[in-house]
């Protein structure tokens, strides 16, 4: 194992394929990149210029684009240029870079996604003390909070997984450095590091998870005894697309860090690893502009200022 000590990078074996595929994938990832900086950069601009935004609801949606917008960033980039050059190379601090800032932006909107079903809950099922439980010392601690729990986890799985002897050119079957996969190239036992993967994340997922899913039991009780047809309405409007996110989130993040199974599969994880790091961040700015009726009249009243003679 002594050549081991002497890894310069890693390999990342990505999705195999003819030219042709390469580059089609590199246009796909390009698109879907465009989309995601438009669409989060625009909902991030919209909130901080509408004065009508600024209440924690949006507080809280703001900083998910932001965390949606890093999080891609960290991936795709690095991905489109080994899909263009045959060079599939990542350097070993590169890699350890890259895990660490996915696990911490990753992490973070997993419990920013349980915060947000927290606001809705205390938005509709106590109004009267929303202000005062919602406070902008209370958004900022929780805002806070997440970070918090999103820089313990990925230092303790950056540090255990680079705690592994790796080999010189050590390949990684996937397209960027997540940790099951780098973990897998290594040369040595991983079942510890197998352990704390799956009880870590396992226990953030189930945790958040948890308190989303109490939250929005206690909202639907809440709406369905509201009497007026049209209050029901709005009070599930402005639920629906949280759901949508969190439903899609929690999906994939169970499907590759929550089971036992994380690290059978691992040309699967390639499909799914697609959908969370860069087709979620895609849609999330679209499901909370086009299914919100606030965000769409915000919309309205900026290209009617923009469009409006000065």
């Amino acid at each position: 194992m002594e050549n081991c000590t002497m890894i310069t990078q890693f390999i990342l074996v990505g999705f195999q394929g003819e030219p042709g595929l390469q580059i089609g994938l590199w246009f796909l990832f390009l698109l879907l990149y465009i989309v995601t900086l438009v669409g989060n950069i625009g909902m991030i601009t919209l909130i901080t210029v509408d004065a009508q935004l600024h209440s924690p609801m949006y507080f809280f949606l703001k900083n998910l684009s932001f965390l949606d917008l890093c999080y891609s960033s960290v991936i795709t980039p690095k991905a489109m240029m080994n899909f263009a050059t045959r060079n599939k190379g990542i350097s070993y601090n590169g890699c350890a870079s890259q895990m660490f800032f996915f696990s911490l932006f990753g992490t973070t909107e997993c419990f920013f996604l349980a915060v947000m079903a927290y606001d809705r809950f205390s938005a509709i099922c106590s109004p009267l003390l929303y202000h005062t439980t919602m406070s902008k010392k209370i958004c900022a601690l929780l805002v806070a909070v997440s970070y918090f729990f999103g820089f313990l986890n990925c230092c303790t799985q950056t540090g255990f997984t680079f705690s592994l002897p790796y080999c010189e050119s050590s390949e990684v079957n996937q397209f960027f450095c997540d940790v099951p996969a780098v973990m897998h190239a290594s040369h040595a036992v991983t079942f510890v590091n197998e352990i704390v993967l799956l009880v870590m994340c396992g226990f953030i997922i189930v945790v958040t998870a948890t308190i989303v899913l109490i939250s929005y039991g206690y909202i639907v009780a809440t709406i369905l005894r509201i009497p007026s047809i049209q209050g029901r309405h709005k009070a599930f409007s402005t639920c629906t697309s949280h759901i949508m996110a969190v439903t899609l989130f929690y999906g994939t993040a169970f499907f590759m860090y929550g089971q036992p199974g994380a690290m059978a599969s691992p040309n699967q994880g390639k499909i799914v690893s697609v959908f969370y790091t860069i087709v979620i961040p895609m849609l999330n700015p679209l499901i909370y502009s086009l299914r919100n009726k606030e965000v769409k009249d915000a919309l309205g009243r900026q290209f009617k200022r923009m469009s409006s003679p000065q």
